[in-house]
C-alpha cells in the first residue's frame, strides 16, 4: 500500500477523483523523496496528473472538493479533501527558458515532466499502490546522499540560476560526503547569473539552507568555491561562516533547534549597520531585523564576566529570545568549546529563570503627592531602575524603600 495514503487517508479520494477515464495522477517529488529515505509522511504533498487544468477543476468540483486555482495557467489546482491541501499540477514540458522564468507547455508525457526536474531524487513519482516511477536513478542518489542535476549541470543551470542556491541547499539536507564534481563547476561557472535572481527568491533558500542539518559545513564549501558573496549579493559582508559552524555545535550541545535568523546574525549581523544592509538586501521581515539588532547592538554584549545581577537584568530588558540571541552568538564568536561550563550556564538562564514583572505602577506615585504628569513616567522608570539594582525584590517593604527612594524621599 502506498505509505502516504496510509498516513493521509483522504489523499486517497483525490487519486479516485482524478485517476481513471484516461488520465492518471501521481504523487511526486520531496514527499516520495522522504518517505523513501524513512524520514516521515509530509503533509505537503504535491501530485502530478496528466489532466488539463480545467479537468482537475472540474473533476474536483464534481465530487464536492473545495477548489482552488493556485497557479491554474501554470497548470497548477489545489484540491482540498479532508482539510488538507494538495498541489496538482499537470504534466508540463519547458519550451523556453530565460535564467528565471520557463515558459511551459503541458503534456501527456511523465519522462518529459521529469527531464524538467532539477535534481534525480526530486524526479521520483509514486502511484496510488505505491509504486515508484524513477526514470534518472532519483532513489538510488537519496539513498546515497548524491544531489545530482537531470542532464548537463551547466544547461539546467542556466534555465534558473537559483538552482546554483538550491544545489548547496540539498546537499546541506540531503547529501554526503562532498558535493557532485560536475555540479559544483557548473555553479562556480554560470555564478554571474545569480545577481539577476529576485532577493525574495534567494533569502527563501538560504533561510532554508542554514537551517538544514549540514547547513554550516555547506556555507563553509560554498565559501571555498567563491559562491557564498555571490549568493548573498547586496546582503553580503564580512561573511563569519566559522561563527555558524560553533552556533551549530552549540546548539546541539543545548539541544535547541536549529533557528535560521539566529544563524543569519552569527553568520553577517556584527554591527548594525550589518543589521540594515541585511533587512533591504534578503527582504527581511521588521521582526526578524529586530532580532538581528538585538544580535548586532555593541552595548548589549554578553559574556561569562557578567554577573548573575547583570545577567537577569539583560534578560528582563531584552526578553527571553532576544537574550538567547544574543549570548549564543556571543558564544559562538568566543571561540570557546560548546561545553564550556561558564557560557552554558550563561545560556541556560532562561530555562532557570523568568523575569517578573515590575510590581510598581504610577499609582503608588500620584497616591505620595506626585502630581499627575511627565514626573510620574520619569520617577516610575528611576523606580523601576533601583528595583533592578536591589535585585528584583518581591518584598512590601522593600517595595516601599524603593518608592520612597525613587521620589528622594529615602
Amino acid at each position: 500500500m502506498n505509505p502516504l495514503i496510509a498516513a493521509h487517508p483522504d489523499l486517497d479520494r483525490v487519486f479516485a477523483v482524478l485517476n481513471g477515464e484516461g488520465e492518471e495522477v501521481r504523487i511526486v517529488g520531496g514527499a516520495v523523496r522522504d518517505v523513501l529515505l524513512g524520514l516521515g509522511t509530509r503533509f505537503d504533498i504535491d501530485l502530478a496528473t496528466t489532466a488539463l487544468p480545467q479537468e482537475v477543476v472540474r473533476r474536483g468540483e464534481a465530487a464536492g472538493l473545495k477548489v482552488v486555482p493556485t497557479g491554474i495557467e501554470h497548470g497548477t489546482v489545489t484540491l482540498v479533501s479532508g482539510g488538507i491541501p494538495y498541489e496538482v499540477t499537470t504534466l508540463r514540458e519547458d519550451v523556453e527558458t530565460d535564467g528565471r522564468h520557463a515558459r511551459v507547455v503541458f503534456g501527456r508525457d511523465w519522462s518529459q515532466d521529469a527531464a524538467r526536474r532539477d535534481f534525480t531524487m526530486n524526479a521520483l513519482y509514486m502511484d496510488r499502490d505505491g509504486a515508484v516511477l524513477d526514470l534518472f536513478g532519483g532513489e538510488a542518489d537519496a539513498r546515497a546522499g548524491r544531489v545530482r542535476f537531470i542532464g548537463d549541470p551547466l544547461a539546467r543551470i542556466r534555465e534558473d540560476y537559483l538552482r546554483i542556491l538550491r544545489l548547496f541547499r540539498f546537499h546541506a539536507s540531503y547529501g554526503r560526503g562532498p558535493i557532485d564534481a560536475a555540479a559544483l563547476a557548473a555553479s562556480i561557472e554560470g555564478h554571474d547569473g545569480l545577481a539577476q535572481l529576485s532577493r525574495e527568491r534567494v533569502r527563501a533558500e538560504l533561510m532554508k539552507l542554514l537551517v538544514a542539518p549540514r547547513g554550516a559545513e555547506t556555507l563553509a564549501e560554498m565559501e571555498r568555491a567563491g559562491l557564498l558573496l555571490p549568493v548573498l549579493g547586496s546582503a553580503a559582508g564580512m561573511p563569519d561562516v566559522a561563527a555558524v559552524e560553533r552556533l551549530a555545535a552549540i546548539e546541539r550541545h543545548l539541544r535547541l533547534d536549529a533557528d535560521s535568523v539566529r544563524r543569519l546574525g552569527a553568520l553577517l549581523a556584527s554591527a548594525p549597520e550589518d543589521v540594515e544592509r541585511l533587512r533591504e538586501g534578503l527582504r527581511l521581515s521588521n521582526a526578524e531585523a529586530k532580532r538581528l539588532e538585538a544580535i548586532a547592538d555593541p552595548r548589549l554584549a554578553l559574556d561569562p564576566s557578567t554577573t548573575d545581577l547583570e545577567r537577569c537584568a539583560a534578560l528582563y530588558h531584552m526578553g527571553a529570545e532576544p537574550y538567547r540571541d544574543r549570548v549564543l552568538v556571543d558564544f559562538a564568536r568566543s571561540g570557546a568549546a560548546s561545553d564550556d561550563i561558564d557560557w552554558n550556564d550563561l545560556a541556560r538562564l532562561p530555562e532557570l529563570w523568568t523575569a517578573p514583572k515590575f510590581p510598581l505602577n504610577g499609582g503608588a506615585f500620584l497616591a505620595r503627592g506626585i502630581p499627575p504628569g511627565p514626573e510620574v513616567g520619569v520617577t516610575l522608570r528611576r523606580a523601576e531602575a533601583l528595583w533592578i539594582e536591589r535585585g528584583f525584590p518581591e518584598d512590601p517593604l522593600a517595595l516601599v524603600s524603593i518608592t520612597r527612594d525613587a521620589m528622594g524621599k529615602g
